[in-house]
């Protein structure tokens, strides 16, 4: 089918759906890497798994509504919903083989380590003995296998469960179905020398015969249906009594029953049994998708403790534990170092110990009077909730504003929420239409009657787990004058009040992304008076329509735009008369990019922010999101420094061309990982003491070198 969104005005933007898939491939591509060690490649393949299920639940399913809806034009690139649908599969199918051929080599490299996936027909006696034991003892009684019939209805099969569907000669009784329970492992060790496990789908196939003895097996597979996801709880009815916790609860449980918008099968499926499951799950051809791998990938994050720890070290990448920052006292209040500089953390280089020190000694500390806070994601074990719980009882004023609307965590949230209002804390809900995705938190103290603020403002969750393994920045300051912005903030979302407008702050949704657009037209503005101009933006993904045209416009006049962008990306660079002063890097590597950071300007005058906001419509008009600006000279040089070794990237790093794919950066010289630099940097100890380095001139040299090689 030709592209006609090439044909679209907007001839500077790619479609949202095509360019994440683009992307997904490129996070295949790690997997490839034989640099990356191989059970790492391993988990790659697992991540590519994981995202493109998320990807239908969410993008497909959503799609999928708008078909029915009037007006469902993406505003890009002028495709329909429908049109949008039919290049997504037609992409997903050649990705569904790379991901296949890629698990078979790593697969079989892993062989050779004595780490073995076996399929049935391999087993040696021995291990067919233990097979059939397995089965017998710890599959076949919790079994529920049922026939297909007048009698026996189509069941509803859950979302990304795995079943086992077959077909029987002869009768009349067509079809058989076997779920595999939850309950059961993902797989199954087998005792040896080596290594060795068997899906456990795989067992329950290789004895389908003995569940189903009174028939004759026509043809079996291993299926899993993908259910749209993408709900939204204002679209809902409710009773109007339901406080809205509980509404929450009705929209988790409602998940796993909404229409399914994939079937995937391993192995082969009749014609007869095909059109069946087509009819009843009202997908066409289009939607199925086979695979050789599993048909879920999870079980490799279990994996790793039944091989050998030698072993399993070898196989992985060089252990690193994030270091507590070297210009902090772990021995010292941090609240009183937070008072003499400002602190930034760089996650997960440096440990998350600091802030959560802070929170600790703010529970204990009699000058506190209160500390308020918005949570979107947490740990399962969190010691902020801890902390949070034991300020209560110490009599502070403790105010949470938990979303309970972070999709997939949303009963982690309500769990929380519950535990906070048990230990005396407010905790208040985001609001209709919007979620609250914002990284904030306000420690307010009384030091001789005198009020004192202590701000920590970040780009990621208050998540301890995702905080050793997301790049992300935490700045905790005791500027006054962002502290007293910050409780006019909280007051502002205690009243429903999203219009707030601040000196220093940037809030969406009303007023982010106007400052970031006047930011873009004071640089393109420059420009057109022969100023040197500069724009930089690191961000998870870039979709925001509005902001991109004000971007191209930058380019125009002669701006110099850099953009890192790990995901998403509907800007093509490159484009002649629109954006071919636009050079965008996407890095993906051992740790999640996250973080992003927006920088405007050259020299002393530069604006340099950080935020918890991505440059895409829902988080621009949808969300409550913060950009807070950096304001202490040693932060911004760090800042400086983080992305000029980021742009200097030749080992991970991708440029995105003009035609939305991605290719490596070519650069010459010693090869450079930017995370692995960062790596080192965390674990070196000389000058740890010392200030950081200037690294502006370093910094803008290279990016105008960049520009330079470039042409």
């Amino acid at each position: 089918m030709p592209h006609p969104e090439n044909n679209f005005q907007n001839s500077f933007m790619q479609n949202r759906e095509l360019s994440w898939l683009r992307f997904n491939r490129r996070v295949l591509e790690e997997a490839e890497e034989e640099s990356v060690p191989l059970y790492e490649r391993l988990k790659f393949i697992s991540i590519f798994t994981s995202n493109l299920d998320e990807f239908f639940m969410i993008r497909v399913g959503s799609l999928t509504d708008l078909m029915y809806m009037d007006n469902n034009v993406d505003d890009k690139t002028g495709l329909t919903a429908g049109q949008q649908l039919e290049l997504i599969f037609q992409e997903a199918v050649p990705l569904y083989k790379e991901r296949d051929r890629v698990y078979l080599i790593v697969e079989e490299k892993l062989r050779e380590f004595g780490i073995r996936n076996l399929d049935s027909k391999e087993l040696k006696k021995n291990e067919k003995k233990q097979l059939d034991k397995i089965f017998e003892d710890e599959i076949m009684p919790i079994l529920s296998p049922q026939v297909i019939d007048s009698r026996h209805p189509f069941p509803h099969l859950s979302n990304k469960s795995i079943y086992i569907i077959c077909e029987f000669t002869g009768e009349s009784t067509k079809f058989g179905l076997i779920p595999i329970s939850q309950s059961l492992p993902a797989f199954f060790m087998l005792t040896g020398t080596e290594t060795s496990y068997i899906m456990t789908e795989k067992v329950v196939l290789e004895h389908i015969g003995d569940i189903f003895g009174m028939y004759k097996i026509e043809c079996a597979a291993i299926i899993s249906v993908t259910r749209n996801a993408d709900i939204s709880p204002e679209d809902e009815i409710f009773e109007v009594d339901d406080d809205f916790r509980e509404r929450m609860k009705k929209v988790i449980k409602k998940r796993s029953r909404l229409s399914p918008v994939r079937l995937e099968v391993q192995g082969h499926l009749s014609k007869d049994l095909s059109n069946f499951l087509l009819s009843k799950l009202h997908l066409t051809k289009e939607q199925v998708f086979v695979s050789e791998a599993p048909l879920v990938l999870s079980y490799v994050f279990d994996l790793h403790s039944h091989i050998g720890v030698s072993l399993i070290k070898q196989l992985s990448y060089p252990e690193f534990k994030p270091q507590f920052p070297s210009y902090l006292s772990s021995n010292e209040s941090i609240t009183a170092q937070c008072r003499h500089k400002d602190i930034l953390l760089f996650f997960p280089y440096d440990q998350m110990e600091p802030f959560l020190q802070l929170l600790r000694e703010s529970a204990q500390d009699s000058a506190v009077i209160s500390i308020k806070i918005t949570i979107y994601r947490l740990s399962r074990n969190s010691r902020i909730i801890d902390y949070l719980c034991n300020a209560a009882e110490n009599n502070k004023e403790v105010t949470v504003l938990m979303e309970l609307k972070a999709r997939f965590d949303e009963k982690n949230n309500i769990e929380w929420a519950e535990r906070l209002e048990d230990a005396g804390c407010t905790v208040i809900y985001g609001f209709e239409g919007f979620k609250v995705h914002s990284k904030i938190c306000l420690i307010t103290r009384r030091d001789r009657n005198r009020v004192f603020y202590v701000t920590q403002i970040g780009t990621g969750n208050y998540n301890e787990k995702t905080a050793k393994l997301y790049s992300d920045l935490s700045l905790i300051t005791a500027n006054q004058e962002l502290g007293q912005e910050a409780n006019e903030f909280f007051k502002n979302m205690s009243i429903a009040n999203l219009q707030g407008n601040y000196n220093n702050l940037f809030v969406a949704p009303y007023f982010f992304k106007s400052n970031i657009m006047a930011l873009i037209d004071n640089e393109t503005d420059k420009a057109k008076k022969g100023q040197e101009a500069c724009i930089i933006m690191k961000s998870n993904s870039l979709t925001d329509k509005e902001i991109m045209g004000k971007l191209s416009e930058a380019s125009q006049a002669g701006v110099e735009v850099k953009l890192i962008i790990r995901g998403i990306c509907c800007l093509l660079p490159g484009i002649k008369g629109k954006t071919e002063n636009i050079t965008v890097y996407s890095i993906v590597g051992r740790f999640l990019e996250h973080s992003r950071i927006y920088c405007f300007g050259k020299g002393k005058d530069t604006r340099l922010y950080i935020s918890s906001a991505d440059m895409m419509t829902r988080n621009t008009r949808r969300r409550v999101e913060i950009a807070c600006p950096i304001m202490d000279e040693d932060i911004r040089q760090r800042l400086y420094h983080i992305l000029e070794v980021m742009f200097s990237d030749n080992v991970k790093a991708r440029v995105v061309e003009r035609d939305g794919t991605y290719q490596k950066t070519g650069g010459n010289g010693i090869p450079l990982d930017a995370q692995q630099s960062f790596i080192e940097e965390a674990l070196r100890k000389e000058g740890k003491k010392t200030a950081p380095k200037d690294y502006i001139t370093s910094f803008f040299k290279r990016i105008r070198s960049t520009k330079k090689s470039k042409k």
